[in-house]
């Protein structure tokens, strides 16, 4: 299912919150990501947003992958609420992110 390291979507995450301050470290982190990244963390924002539910997790990167035709950094960027859409994501898909998060502290 998910194999994104969610330490990867925590920073993601911590990034986001940052606003106009990390927006540019936030463009380049996403831009260095795969192309399986890209997809898989993606599909983590809709599960949160509630575009997909957790068992079409693997139709919502299938999607991802399909239908990118913008850079992903640029479409996450300019969706609203990305770090509570990654948050409710991993929560639903049952991403124990705690560690991680202590990590960014």
């Amino acid at each position: 299912m998910l194999e994104i390291n969610p330490q990867t979507v925590v920073h993601v995450i911590f990034l986001a919150r940052e606003g106009s301050v990390g927006s540019t470290e936030l463009h380049a982190f996403i831009d260095g990501l795969n192309d399986d990244e890209k997809a898989q963390l993606t599909a983590v924002a809709w599960v949160g947003r509630g575009a997909f539910e957790p068992e079409d997790f693997d139709e919502a990167v299938a999607t991802a992958t399909s239908e990118a035709t913008t850079p992903t950094s640029d479409y996450l960027i300019g969706m609203p609420h990305l770090a509570e859409n990654l948050e409710a994501g991993l929560d639903a898909l049952g991403v124990d992110v705690a560690g991680e998060e202590e990590d960014f502290l």
